[in-house]
């Protein structure tokens, strides 16, 4: 004799029973997955914030020393950020200033604090364009006239 009506009922509610289970754990994954994406750019997006900074100068009267051109920078985050030629990358008209050109002092300034950068290249009169990329990704542009 065959299976019942209610023997063909019970195997397809322990079929759906299976597949909703399935479809489940499949959905909880996803969205730990997505959970954790979210929680690593937060925290890339936290160090960003923490390590801004900000060109300050007088676009119009650059200072220079020494033949060097004087650009300060301000720790406008809230970490402590360490300048140096390994962190900070220069950019003059978009062309790459070697790091032998370029020197920061003091190489450590906590938030709210001023670093001086001192360019030793030759600039034409006119307009220029100085690009800072620091820590994290961290660029600031000022656009300038010698």
């Amino acid at each position: 004799m065959g299976f019942s009506v209610t023997g063909s009922h019970v195997i397809i509610f322990i079929a759906s029973i299976i597949a909703a289970g399935t479809v489940s754990g499949v959905f909880v994954a996803i969205t730990y997955n997505i959970t954790d994406s979210l929680t690593d750019r937060s925290d890339r997006l936290q160090e960003q914030l923490d390590t801004e900074f900000a060109i300050i100068n007088d676009n119009e009267r650059i200072p220079t020393s020494n033949g060097r051109y004087l650009f300060y920078i301000k720790n406008t985050g809230g970490d402590t950020l360490i300048t140096t030629n390994q962190t900070f990358q220069i950019l003059m008209d978009g062309d790459i200033v070697s790091t032998a050109d370029y020197t920061f002092n003091p190489s450590k300034i906590s938030s709210g604090e001023v670093s001086t950068l001192q360019v030793s290249i030759s600039l034409t009169s006119g307009d220029h364009t100085l690009r800072v990329i620091g820590p994290q990704a961290v660029e600031e542009e000022f656009t300038f006239t010698i």
